[in-house]
């Protein structure tokens, strides 16, 4: 059995979500005759990061709130600690390049240096509608979505606890409502809800973090049988997820067998196999975060240095360069991880317990 508050394998797909959204940008740079279908839906490895947040959230924090030991503020600050410190630097990084990138002359998206849209990015409002232009740093929008669904925590576990003795049900509910608002929303909107960022994307991580809730539900209420189960169901979980993205399958469909993968690895570690669970596939997951938040400023530097440097026509580049600027991603997501990720969450949980033990002290006061 694995740390009760741990499931490694989880943790590694994190990796697997950040490197599919990473292909996903970084494709269009590669002198290629054509996409695959199973690049051009790597934007769906966001919802495969909402969902293992609902998931990982409830298993953290659901015995708390079962307990009436869980404490609001204090959560939102550990989520805080995890996610604004690397968002707040990235902001301040991308700012300054492209400052200096104006002022040598070299063009950029001029929304980057929006200055209308800077305080709802401080804020991490941008994805409620409330920035006017996607400035900054593009990707943090999901964070902004993170935000929001850890604001609104407590409805969504509190929901998963009235239906607890339903797991099933209240699966195949998550499920229908994922579909359901897909649907709607498509009709609405003109476009996929998988689609929204700034506009609308509070709104997108709703439905995959009920998902994730549920299947938590599920995976708590239904222990895994025996190994060898459990790693036929992670096998037939897998090739089917491949599968449907491969064949253009609908995003709600998609989503749907990403929870199922969830579920399967989870379930794994229930059983006590350690598939995933290695050291190097845990430690890709803890750095996936950093992937996430600087794949786009790296891409801006890389491609528009080599762009300059070898004089291309356009920003594609050969498959030898392409895999330099694909596999530097990670050097440069763990330098990011220790240098600013893991010490800024360090240092705020210190601050959470300095506060902490002050506060007795002030009311005897």
């Amino acid at each position: 059995m694995q740390d009760a508050e741990h499931i490694r394998p989880l943790t590694a797909l994190r990796f697997f979500a950040a490197a599919w959204v990473v292909l996903f940008h970084y494709w269009p740079n590669l002198i290629a005759a054509g996409e695959p279908m199973l690049v051009a839906k790597g934007y769906l490895g966001v919802e495969l990061f909402f969902v293992l947040s609902g998931f990982i959230l409830c298993h953290v924090y659901r015995t708390s709130v079962e307990e009436g030991r869980f404490r609001y503020g204090g959560f939102l600050w550990a989520r805080l600690a995890r996610v604004y410190p690397l968002h707040l630097a990235t902001l301040i990084g991308l700012g300054a390049l492209a400052a200096f990138a104006s002022a040598a002359g070299m063009s950029i998206d001029q929304n980057i240096l929006s200055w209308e849209a800077l305080p709802a990015n401080l804020l991490l409002v941008h994805a409620w509608g409330l920035a006017p232009v996607a400035g900054w740093n593009h990707p943090s929008w999901s964070i902004s979505a993170e935000w929001f669904a850890y604001l609104t925590f407590p409805a969504f576990v509190w929901t998963v606890l009235k239906l607890k003795d339903r797991p099933a049900a209240t699966l195949i509910g998550a499920m229908a409502f994922l579909a359901a608002l897909y649907v709607g929303f498509q009709a609405v909107a003109g476009f996929p809800l998988t689609k929204a960022t700034i506009n609308w994307g509070a709104l997108r991580i709703v439905p995959c973090f009920a998902l994730g809730c549920a299947l938590h539900n599920f995976w708590k209420a239904r222990p895994a049988g025996s190994r060898s189960l459990a790693r036929v169901g992670a096998a037939i979980s897998v090739i089917a997820t491949l599968s449907a993205a491969s064949l253009g399958a609908p995003d709600a469909l998609i989503v749907c067998a990403l929870g199922l993968v969830i579920l399967s690895f989870a379930r794994l570690a229930q059983a006590g196999s350690n598939l995933l669970g290695q050291a190097p596939f845990v430690y890709l997951g803890e750095i996936s975060y950093s992937i996430y938040m600087i794949c786009i400023p790296w891409k801006i530097v890389f491609v528009n240095s080599i762009a300059r440097m070898l004089q291309l026509n356009d920003e594609r580049l050969p498959l030898g360069l392409w895999l330099v600027f694909i596999l530097s991603v990670i050097p440069l997501s763990a330098a990011s991880y220790h240098l600013v990720e893991k010490p800024a969450r360090a240092r705020m949980k210190l601050m959470a317990e300095a506060w902490a033990t002050r506060r007795p002290s002030v009311a005897g006061a």
